[in-house]
């Protein structure tokens, strides 16, 4: 009986190399791909996919595996960055990560990795997938078992067909313990730095470049009370919450207090900005979301307490489901949350099982 093919996504990075290591030990035939994702000013000083691409060739070679490159940059434009702009010119804070992991990583990868005869598919993501032990024939997302790298929200707009195909090996493994199998093993990026930024684009300056797809569109900086107290450059380039680069002094009448991003008003082109991290309206209790996924195919119970996140970063907050239908769900929490963003997504979790979630329409 001849050995399940696996192709795992080999990104250069010191997880995907433990993945593809990983899996080659426990008797898998393992073949790397590599994808590249982004054409557009692709140089050394944002992207990084030149010197990505030697490090997966040179970890494939160290741990006696095939590989390939191929090339989706033509997918990432029509599908996810498409996306990433309309939102951000509707003045809402998208994250293409989840967007990408739904389209690319698990479509257009898996897609292509079907047609080349594999049985499955893995990454190096921190997440869990099992099949469900009271469901048999549906699939589950679990988190990972470090929750400092649990990676199950970027995951969350994942289905059943892309479950059913994927390998999540270092789900039961902690950061510090995949970088030690690296060098054990002697790869070359066991020490390599973790990437971040847009979903395959890098980390770059993100106004500058933002500006050069969505021209300027100066207009006043105020508080609720109506003063103004500054100019923003466009209301695209920033996010509730944001604190850094509002270029706000202070004044003689302020209270010494850091500024923050509370609103934006399209139909006036004003950003709206408040003093101190607790101003109460930067607070919610609940929120409003469209664009639903449900993993398992069934909506979460209504009157039941799961957790959620409204943005990767935070802890689970307990929630409850108050109203949910097949357009909008209206999500309600037990503390105050802090800047509800429209555009970012809020994932529901039963324990450690991730529900799914939906795009956030706004704060209530």
């Amino acid at each position: 009986m001849s050995k399940p093919h696996v192709i795992v996504g080999l990104s250069g990075g010191v997880d995907s190399s433990v993945t593809a290591l990983l899996l080659k030990q426990q008797g898998y035939h393992v073949t790397g791909l590599f994808m590249k994702n982004w054409e557009d000013d692709d140089t050394d000083e944002y992207c990084s996919s030149k010197q990505d691409l030697i490090d997966a060739v040179s970890v494939a070679d160290k741990i006696g595996i095939d590989i390939e490159a191929v090339n989706f940059s033509e997918e990432y434009k029509e599908r996810v960055f498409t996306n990433f702009l309309q939102e951000y010119q509707a003045g809402r804070t998208p994250n293409p990560d989840i967007l990408c992991n739904a389209e690319i990583k698990f479509k257009a990868f898996l897609d292509h990795a079907m047609s080349l005869g594999a049985d499955l598919i893995a990454t190096g993501h921190y997440a869990q997938v099992r099949e469900n032990p009271i469901q048999p024939g549906n699939y589950q997302l679990l988190k990972a078992d470090d929750g400092s790298k649990d990676q199950s929200y970027f995951l969350s707009r994942l289905n059943q067909a892309q479950l059913s195909k994927t390998l999540f090996p270092l789900g039961t493994y902690l950061k510090r313990e995949v970088r030690e199998i690296a060098r054990e093993h002697g790869l070359i990026n066991a020490e390599k730095k973790d990437s971040t930024g847009i979903c395959f684009i890098g980390e770059r300056p993100f106004q500058e470049f933002l500006q050069r797809y969505l021209p300027r569109q100066p207009g006043i900086m105020r508080t609720p009370e109506g003063k103004v107290v500054g100019e923003h450059e466009g209301l695209m380039y920033y996010t509730l919450g944001q604190r850094q680069g509002l270029k706000i002094g202070g004044s003689r009448d302020s209270n010494g207090e850091p500024w923050f991003v509370a609103a934006k008003h399209m139909a006036s082109n004003e950003l709206i900005v408040v003093q101190g991290h607790d101003h109460p309206l930067l607070k919610s209790d609940g929120l409003k979301a469209g664009q639903l996924h449900w993993i398992s195919g069934e909506q979460p119970r209504t009157n039941w307490v799961y957790a959620a996140k409204t943005r990767y970063r935070q802890p689970d907050a307990p929630c409850e489901v108050d109203a949910i239908d097949d357009e909008e769900v209206t999500i309600r929490f037990g503390q105050h949350q802090w800047a509800i963003t429209p555009g970012q997504s809020v994932v529901v979790y039963e324990s450690n099982v991730c529900l799914g979630g939906g795009i956030i329409n706004g704060a209530i």
